[in-house]
């Protein structure tokens, strides 16, 4: 059977750095940090009083209000960055097949908010007054609400589910959405992810596991990939929405094209609950399975965003993991972790991560890692790797692969190129 080729036609991001793709890359490009006090909820008395929230989003702009309410924030910024990315895409709703059209999101936690609100509720009033909980709990909370709800809204017939892998789940979503695609399953697949998990439970929990920065005077500069002063995460939120699109379909209707994705891989760690393999084994076999689906060869790779946290042996492990896959081909990459600047936004972090992938194989620039001095060099990290550390560099960027590992040892990577007839 030969494999249909697959396009990337429409995006949408809702992010620490703005509000729409364009402003989001704008910032990127600028190595500005979204990192800020918190403001969702009183958190100082938290270890962590600091996070990368999306700001000034008004749902009213996307969604019914009386819709809204029956919605968790996280299904709220998965709607949003879907309708920017169908709009994007110039599909003509009227005369596409709907019945070919699917929508696979990856999210990682999912109505958090909701459920913190609801067990709160019940434990201030549930033992004197009795079990009262909002009809709408459960279908506020659920974590695969979100690809329902865009299915519900424009009538999409095709595959509809949600992945959960933790911090892989939205390029889970996007290896799903890209395999069926490709195998003649759909037509069409809105996919991506989204998370919205700074409240008291998301931060208390990260906390209480030592797994986020604490560097609560200078949020903006707390993280901090690839750098020996690293103190954990930054945790960010907001979603991140592509139209993965069969070539001639796109091609039929005259779509504008970003870039062709043309490999996935996916692997486990089977080594810790939550720490990477401090060699990079799960790290190293996911990016040979995305080059192996791919077709191509580790010097067909021009920029690797990495998954890149801030955390002492995640980056240290995938450091080595790059060398060892790549060799001599590792010198000649650009790398960068563009979570010094958006936060990690968990199961939405591949899908953001993705469509920055995206934009610097159309544009030929690399995004930085900012946050980095060079008297601040962790002995383990080899700096002869270009880690695109505080400024953009501009260089043709034929193909990018993105990395994005999850607690449970969940590793997924996808690679994007240029689009060539």
């Amino acid at each position: 059977m030969e494999l249909k080729r697959v396009v990337v036609t429409g995006l949408g991001a809702l992010t620490p750095l703005g509000n729409t793709v364009e402003e989001s890359w704008e910032n990127l490009k600028a190595g500005k940090s979204g990192a800020g006090p918190i403001t969702h909820f009183d958190a100082s008395q938290f270890k962590t009083q600091f996070a990368c929230e999306v700001k000034g989003f008004n749902s009213a702009d996307f969604i019914d209000r009386k819709e809204s309410r029956k919605m968790d924030i996280y299904t709220q910024y998965a709607i949003a960055a879907a309708k920017m990315a169908i709009a994007d895409s110039g599909m003509n709703l009227e005369t596409v097949d709907k019945n070919e059209i699917g929508v696979v999101l990856g999210v990682g936690i999912g109505g958090i908010k909701t459920f913190e609100e609801e067990a709160g509720n019940y434990a201030v009033n549930g033992p004197e007054m009795g079990p009262k909980f909002n009809p709408f709990f459960i279908p506020k909370m659920i974590a695969d609400i979100a690809a329902g709800h865009i299915s519900i809204e424009y009538g999409f017939h095709g595959p509809n589910f949600t992945t959960t892998s933790a911090c892989a789940s939205s390029s889970n979503a996007l290896a799903d959405a890209f395999n069926l695609i490709r195998l003649g399953k759909a037509n069409a697949i809105v996919t991506g992810g989204a998370e919205a998990a700074i409240w008291a439970s998301g931060v208390g929990g990260f906390n209480a596991m030592k797994a986020l920065s604490t560097r609560n005077e200078e949020p903006e500069k707390a993280s901090r990939p690839f750098s020996a002063s690293r103190d954990g995460f930054v945790m960010g939120e907001g979603a991140g929405v592509l139209i993965l699109e069969e070539l001639e379909h796109a091609k039929a209707r005259g779509a504008k094209i970003y870039a062709e994705m043309v490999g996935a891989g996916m692997s486990a760690d089977a080594y810790h609950i939550t720490a990477t393999h401090p060699e990079g084994l799960g790290a190293k076999l996911v990016m040979q399975r995305a080059l192996k689906d791919a077709g191509m060869n580790p010097e067909d790779i021009d920029y690797i965003n990495v998954h890149g946290t801030s955390t002492h042996v995640g980056d240290i492990s995938e450091s080595k993991a790059i060398k060892d896959l790549f060799g001599e081909a590792a010198y000649k990459l650009n790398i960068s972790s563009t979570k010094s600047m958006t936060g990690h936004l968990l199961g939405a972090a591949g899908a953001v991560e993705a469509i920055i992938s995206i934009l610097s194989v159309k544009n030929d620039i690399v995004p930085p890692t900012i946050n980095h001095a060079d008297d601040d060099q962790d002995p383990e990290i080899d700096y002869n790797l270009n880690f695109t550390f505080n400024k953009a560099q501009e260089r043709t960027v034929r193909a990018a692969l993105s990395n994005t590992f999850g607690f449970g040892g969940h590793n997924a990577s996808v690679i994007f190129k240029k689009y060539a007839e």
